[in-house]
């Protein structure tokens, strides 16, 4: 091979080695990088629905029983600042009970502020505030030792995206017809306020 011939072979070999990288190269900038799934479109391990609780007089309900209206879960208590909003949520209730339930959990997770027995809590919520709205046992809904369904609310592999505990007393989970968490509320937002009515679609 002469010399010359010698050069254009090396030279095409060097070329074809270059542009081969390059391809290599544009072909791995071109392809996407993993794509994280939404908060809002993660697949839920379990169903709100699947959840039974016991009643404040400890009889057991079912999540079921609510299928096709929209939820608000409240963590509530006697003996806080915000307790007054006892009487906003049974007003709430008794004007749209055909189309959105507020159901009631009774905690002490916040400077104990729920103390009571069932008895004393049920009493309570009669005499000051003449809730109707349905009420269920006293449990945790922070920490290691929050109840099952507190679990599921604070738990985006079960929820779809949520991983917000309660800051305090009256925190609210709205739920819609399906039983799908959409959105949380901290202990301020009353009914009548407009982020909630209009997440609510009132």
């Amino acid at each position: 091979m002469s010399r010359f011939s010698t050069f254009a072979f090396l030279w095409l070999f060097i070329s074809g080695a270059a542009l081969s990288s390059c391809f290599d190269a544009n072909q791995i900038a071109a392809r996407p990088s993993a794509v994280q799934p939404r908060k809002d479109t993660l697949p839920t391990a379990t169903s709100f629905y699947s959840f039974t609780v016991l009643s404040l007089d400890g009889q057991p309900v079912s999540m079921e029983h609510f299928r096709g209206k929209k939820i608000v879960v409240l963590n509530v208590a006697s003996k806080c600042g915000y307790t007054p909003q006892y009487a906003d949520w049974e007003k709430f209730y008794r004007e749209h009970r055909e189309r959105v339930v507020v159901l009631g959990f009774p905690c002490n997770d916040f400077l104990g502020q729920e103390p009571g027995t069932a008895e004393e809590i049920a009493e309570f919520c009669q005499k000051n505030y003449g809730v109707t709205f349905p009420m269920f046992e006293k449990v945790h809904v922070k920490g290691d030792a929050k109840a099952p369904i507190y679990r599921w609310l604070t738990d985006p592999q079960q929820n779809g995206w949520n991983s917000q505990e309660p800051t305090w007393n009256f925190c609210k989970y709205l739920l819609n017809e399906k039983g799908e968490l959409t959105h949380f509320f901290g202990p301020k937002v009353k009914p009548e306020s407009a982020e909630f009515l209009g997440a609510l679609g009132l």
